[in-house]
């Protein structure tokens, strides 16, 4: 056992983290279609399977973590006959985007990255052998799953055939071929102009669903630890996903994992209301925003629908510039000196990893954080000997959920040999005790859009 907990979605409850072979985790990601640029939605699940990994990591778990990306699909096909190009053409070039932006954001490259198209010949045996059970048949437009013939086909949605037949309206496919409204396609038939591969059935290409299946199992093994993605995906992606393997008598995932989406302003994110956001278009708005926006995802549950809107990217751009602070004023004290050693505050990693064990509590762990911080700042503004392990402490403990503590001053300028005068000017009256030309000083440097700190060991300035 792992000492952590995880609400599973297939059981409906938070439940032990037991894994397939003690000490490893093997965690497979839903990831991305590559067409388009990468949305908010997107970053936050990246975000959610990282920092997933990196604590779990943190823990003294080997993870091996995969992340798909599909290549190949009906916005991609659609694209590329729209510009002109090809298929791969287009996944080429949004895949390169994708990867960019997740590594802004500080997440880390999954240890496989399987590409759909490279993994059809697996596919198709898959398919065959899920023929072969009897449990799919072939219509003029492909090959379908008999979802009747999966014992607990609708476990994970915790809904019976009847009510998902019921409800499932536009999530399922319209084929007047198909036996049931619910049976899903396999092997898709080939279409004039669409890119194609040979099968037993046909020149076609894979569903959607047997993507994952194949390059999951074929990359980790029957029963491996961890299946995540978003919420959104639970049916019928990640329901499709699981009937098919059943079908065949392979056991798939051991625990669930799902994280919410997001609103933008209260409102879901819609390209139709005019307030979709692209990760790109995030990044570009402040040089901050890439470690305030993982800050903001790790203070909503993952489970919960998470807000994101001005006032609170402004409150996490803060709060990271809060940690930078510290970590400056550590280095000018010579506080730092404990930082890559080992040594921390054990209440503080105590508090953090009972949070984060308790179905990865990420809001209670951020307040961990924080608090640490704020003991460490007094440590410093009394010279405690305590100060080195507790900034020490707050930076491994951010560290551990993907949080850089940074106390460089990046992107230097002509104008910061003024600065530091006019810093140097205003300590000078301070240590005269000539408080009106040092307020004057503070004045200037604030509409300089300037912060100065005053610490014990002297003032350090910030760009607001």
């Amino acid at each position: 056992m792992t000492g952590i907990e995880l609400y599973d979605t297939l059981t409906g409850e938070v439940r032990p983290l037991a894994t397939r072979e003690p000490g490893k985790v093997a965690l497979y990601a839903c990831g991305p279609t590559v067409y388009d640029h990468p949305h908010l939605g997107h970053a936050r699940s990246a975000l959610t399977y990282d920092v997933l990994r990196r604590y779990l990591e943190w823990r003294g778990l080997d993870v091996r973590h995969v992340a798909n990306i599909t290549d190949i699909d009906d916005n991609i096909i659609n694209r590329a006959r729209d510009e002109g190009s090809t298929e791969s053409e287009v996944a080429f070039e949004w895949e390169a985007v994708y990867i960019d932006a997740m590594a802004a954001l500080g997440v880390l490259d999954p240890h496989d990255r399987p590409r759909a198209t490279e993994w059809v010949t697996e596919m198709v045996d898959f398919v065959a052998r899920i023929m072969d059970a009897g449990v799919a048949y072939t219509t003029p437009t492909g090959v379908y799953l008999r979802v009747r013939d999966v014992p607990g086909y609708g476990d994970l949605v915790h809904r019976d055939l009847d009510d998902l037949r019921a409800s499932a309206g536009a999530r399922v496919e319209v084929d007047e071929a198909k036996e049931d409204p619910l049976d899903f396609a396999l092997w898709k038939a080939a279409k004039p102009d669409e890119p194609s591969w040979p099968s037993p059935w046909g020149p076609g290409r894979p569903g959607w669903h047997i993507e994952c299946v194949a390059m999951s199992l074929g990359i980790l093994g029957d029963g491996f630890d961890i299946h995540g993605g978003g919420n959104d995906l639970v049916f019928p992606h990640h329901t499709n996903e699981r009937a098919e393997a059943l079908a065949v008598g392979r056991s798939f995932a051991r625990h669930w994992v799902h994280n919410a989406m997001l609103n933008i302003e209260g409102t879901k994110m819609s390209k139709s209301l005019g307030n979709y956001r692209t990760v790109v278009e995030m990044l570009d708005e402040h040089p901050l925003n890439g470690r305030a926006f993982r800050l903001l995802v790790l203070q909503t549950h993952y489970r919960k629908t998470m807000e994101v809107n001005p006032q609170l990217m402004a409150s996490a751009r803060t709060a990271v510039q809060r940690l930078d602070a510290l970590a400056r004023r550590a280095a000018a004290a010579g506080a730092d000196r404990d930082q890559g050693t080992g040594r921390r505050d054990e209440e503080s990693a105590v508090a953090f990893r009972t949070a984060m064990d308790n179905d990865i509590g990420t809001p209670e762990a951020v307040a961990v954080i924080f608090d640490t911080l704020h003991r460490a700042n007094a440590a410093l503004d009394g010279s405690a000997e305590d100060a080195p392990t507790l900034v020490a402490t707050v930076v491994e403990l951010a560290g551990a959920l993907g949080v850089a503590v940074d106390a460089a001053e990046h992107g230097a300028s002509d104008g910061d040999g003024a600065i530091e005068g006019l810093v140097a000017k205003r300590q000078a009256a301070r240590e005269a005790k000539d408080w009106a030309a040092a307020d004057a000083l503070r004045d200037e440097l604030s509409a300089l859009g300037v912060v100065v700190e005053d610490t014990p060991a002297g003032p350090i300035w910030r760009r607001a």
